[in-house]
C-alpha cells in the first residue's frame, strides 16, 4: 500500500488528512470513528506486515466490528476518553435537523458544542453529521440492496448527487462503485 510516497503493509490514516492512496493489489479499508483509535493527529500511523494481517484476520469475511476494535486496541495505545457529551452529540447529531437542537439536549450553545467536538476528537461537527447519513446510506446500498436515491433520501441527503459528492469527499469513490457485501 502506497501512501503519500510511502509503501508499508497498512496503515492508520487520521481524520481530515488529506492523502491519496494506492495499492498494487486488493486491501480492505474501514473506517472508523475518530474516538476509537489513538494515532498521530498528523501523519498516518504505519503498521508492520504481522499487524496488518492481524487486524485483517480479525475482521473476518463478515467484517465483525468488534473483533476489530479490539485487534486494534491491542495495537494502539488506548484512545483518550470522550466527553459524554462529545459522543451524544456525534450520535444523535445525523438524524437531527438542527445543531441547536442537540447543543441544547447536552447543555451547551451551537458554538460551543462545535468548538467541544473539535477539541475532543479533531473534526467538526458537521463532518461527523455527514459522515453519520453516508455511514445510513452506504449501508443500507451494500447490506439491503437499497437504490442510491432511496438510501440518500432515507439517509438525509437532498437528493442523489448530494449522497454522491459526499461518498467522493469521504471515500474517494461513489456509492454505485462499492460492492454489496
Amino acid at each position: 500500500m502506497r501512501v503519500d510516497g510511502v509503501v508499508g503493509a497498512g496503515v492508520l490514516v487520521p481524520p481530515q488528512y488529506a492523502h491519496a492512496c494506492a495499492t498494487s493489489a486488493g486491501f480492505v479499508a474501514v473506517f472508523l470513528e475518530p474516538w476509537c483509535v489513538r494515532a498521530d493527529p498528523g501523519r498516518p500511523t504505519w503498521l508492520d506486515g504481522g499487524s496488518a494481517r492481524r487486524l485483517v484476520a480479525a475482521s473476518g469475511a463478515d467484517l465483525d466490528a468488534e473483533a476489530l476494535r479490539r485487534e486494534l486496541a491491542a495495537l494502539t495505545e488506548a484512545p483518550a476518553p470522550v466527553d459524554p457529551r462529545v459522543l451524544h452529540a456525534a450520535r444523535s447529531s445525523t438524524g437531527a435537523a438542527r445543531l441547536d437542537a442537540v447543543a441544547a439536549e447536552v447543555g451547551l450553545s451551537g458554538p460551543r458544542l462545535r468548538a467541544l467536538v473539535r477539541a475532543e476528537v479533531g473534526v467538526p461537527l458537521g463532518a461527523m453529521r455527514r459522515w453519520g447519513r453516508l455511514r445510513a446510506a452506504v449501508g443500507a446500498i451494500v447490506d439491503g440492496g437499497t437504490g442510491p436515491a432511496a438510501a440518500a433520501a432515507a439517509a438525509g441527503f437532498c437528493d442523489q448527487a448530494h449522497l454522491t459528492r459526499t461518498a467522493r469527499d469521504f471515500l474517494g469513490r461513489t456509492p454505485g462503485s462499492l460492492p454489496p457485501r
